[in-house]
């Protein structure tokens, strides 16, 4: 049985450590990872991509861009990014042993998101501005809800996550 410190716990279905304070080191260690998987996987379905590496906020990004504008199109679906996603964390986990954090981005898929996003806490708003006490939006995932909470503090309101597992979701209500 491994040790877990303080600063570790155990993801119960994953079986890995999961480490709350990653060092830039290990994060660059898992978007190398990462990007090797990525790579493989565009040499795979024949298209061309540049990868770019980033740590922050205790996470590691990487990034895929193409000159192409069509090159890409295919793999930056939400959905398809969020899989791609799921399956390069996993890749990742099983050569380190530690649950990942990864963020992946595919053709500016994620600034993209972050502008619907942008504009679905705008119309939540408008609507508890118009009399609505409160305003929940769909279902999303765990990074996204932490974007919608980021913008509804910006816009001095108040939101809070609701609901389990697949139906997760943000309710946003007044300060």
């Amino acid at each position: 049985m491994t040790n877990v410190s303080d600063t570790e716990t155990r993801a119960p279905d994953l079986g890995v450590e999961v480490r709350a304070d990653r060092t830039s080191v290990q994060l660059e260690e898992e978007g190398d990872i990462a990007a090797d998987y990525i790579e493989e996987l565009l040499d795979i379905a024949d298209l061309d991509g540049d990868l770019e590496i980033d740590a922050r906020a205790g996470r590691a990004y990487v990034s895929v861009t193409s000159s192409e504008e069509t090159n890409l199109r295919l793999l930056s679906r939400p959905e398809t990014v969020t899989a791609l996603q799921e399956l390069t964390r996993i890749a990742v986990q099983n050569r380190t042993g530690v649950f990942s954090r990864l963020i992946l981005d595919i053709g500016g898929s994620r600034e993209a998101r972050a502008g619907e996003l942008s504009k679905l806490v705008d119309t939540a708003v408008e609507r508890i501005e118009a009399g609505a006490e409160s305003a929940a939006l769909p279902p999303m995932s765990s990074y996204e809800r932490k974007l919608v909470h980021d913008i509804v503090a910006e816009r001095c309101f108040v939101s809070q996550s609701s609901g389990e597992g697949r139906e997760r979701h943000t309710v946003i209500t007044r300060a």
